[in-house]
């Protein structure tokens, strides 16, 4: 493995910081979430324009830049320092490599172009509360997470004119309310042939209502969407893909993206208390210069660079197709690493809003936008403890941990 960056993708991230910190500090964060779409249209504009970002995995074939999962890791990381409000996630790592990964050569040819040059969002719609589940990050997706026959979840009927119809309700839908393609997981075949297949909805689609929901963290939107007798085209060919086995595979994308977004939160937000406790001021010195404050600052350093290393590694290996855990070549690194960056973000978060002093325990001071931040993502994609047991099971942890040994032979004095 060769951790150093490349000057190319060293050159994406200083241009991206520019950009960034010119244009997206606390108080144009904070106006931005405001607004309906919930984010700067206009610089998502800049950011698809200047740099490419939407296509920065997109293959050239289709109109992108043709990188990899480490350039839109690296992303993720420069944007998660300023919580910087997009539909970057959503649409590029989420939704952008199932389209590449499942859908037909028209269906590519007619949507990826768009994605990559920012004039067409999209948002993964997962029915309840199972987003981690679908993209296998905490067990297994091989289930009934998408209705399994049952009332609740979202239905997909195939009528008599051969036209597929979706009916049911999807909570937390990330850029749902936004989003100009929806890409639904929805059960279909009943208890005979049951399975889950993925169907495109444009926005506008007759019988779609979408609703923007109040969330924790304001700089990651979510809606609830409503399917009512909604028409939808099959993601796909054929109606036997292995829909789980892509969204584990693209679950492991996102989850690389999430750590480095963690990764770079937390670092941010290491530094504006390192800069604050040096001018706060009492019993006459700065609280910086207090032993136990740096002990305290030097803990999170040391498990914020600890998660970047492991986010690092978990985008090498996501862009080499060399995922492992423990040794085991098909397994997937991305979850591991997404545990340890949100424990990382959530350990500087916390100690940012202790160490700013009375002015941090309001609601309005920037620490809190990262503490929400990493309460969010854990409950959206986590717990973290589920993350690492899930990583455990891929690696039969448990069971090398408790295979029985073979009976001692007892011996024989002669």
């Amino acid at each position: 493995m060769d951790a150093a960056f490349t000057a190319e993708q060293e050159e994406i991230r200083r241009t991206l910081r520019e950009l960034v910190t010119k244009r997206c500090g606390p108080d144009e964060v904070k106006a931005a979430v405001r607004t309906p779409a919930g984010y700067d249209a206009s610089l998502w504009s800049a950011l698809a324009e200047q740099l490419g970002l939407p296509g920065i995995a997109v293959p050239e074939s289709y109109g992108g830049v043709g990188c990899g999962p480490a350039e839109l890791a690296l992303s993720g990381e420069e944007l998660g320092r300023a919580l910087t409000p997009s539909p970057l996630f959503a649409t590029a790592a989420l939704v952008a490599p199932l389209l590449h990964r499942l859908g037909t050569d028209e269906q590519r040819s007619h949507l990826l172009p768009r994605i990559a040059t920012g004039g067409l969002t999209a948002a993964l719609a997962v029915p309840g509360t199972g987003l981690a589940t679908a993209l296998g990050l905490v067990g297994d997706n091989v289930g009934d997470w998408s209705g399994g026959g049952r009332a609740g979840g979202v239905q997909a009927k195939l009528s008599d004119d051969g036209v597929w119809r979706l009916y049911g309700q999807a909570e937390q839908v990330l850029d749902g309310h936004s989003a100009g393609l929806l890409v639904v997981a929805a059960h279909t075949g009943g208890f005979a042939r049951s399975r889950t297949l993925l169907y495109l909805v444009p926005e506008g689609a007759a019988g779609l209502v979408r609703t923007r929901q109040t969330s924790l963290d304001e700089t990651r939107p979510q809606a609830r969407v409503e399917l009512r007798d909604v028409e939808a085209e099959l993601l796909g060919a054929v109606d036997d893909a292995d829909v789980p086995g892509a969204l584990a595979a693209v679950g492991d994308i996102a989850a690389t993206v999430l750590a480095a977004e963690a990764v770079g939160a937390a670092d941010r937000a290491l530094e504006r208390t390192v800069e604050y406790v040096k001018q706060r001021e009492q019993f006459g010195r700065a609280i910086g210069s207090f032993q136990a404050v740096k002990h305290r600052l030097a803990d999170v350093y040391v498990q914020v660079q600890a998660a970047r290393s492991a986010a690092y590694y978990a985008a090498w290996a996501t862009g080499t197709g060399s995922g492992q855990v423990a040794g085991q070549a098909s397994e997937q690194a991305g979850g591991l690493a997404l545990a340890q960056s949100l424990d990382a973000l959530r350990t500087a978060a916390s100690e940012a809003v202790q160490l700013h002093g009375g002015i941090g325990f309001t609601w309005e001071h920037e620490a809190h936008l990262y503490f929400k931040r990493a309460s969010s993502d854990e409950l959206l994609f986590g717990p973290v403890h589920r993350l690492r047991a899930r990583a455990a099971e891929r690696a039969d942890l448990f069971r090398a941990a408790t295979a029985p040994t073979p009976e001692a032979q007892p011996t024989v004095a002669v």
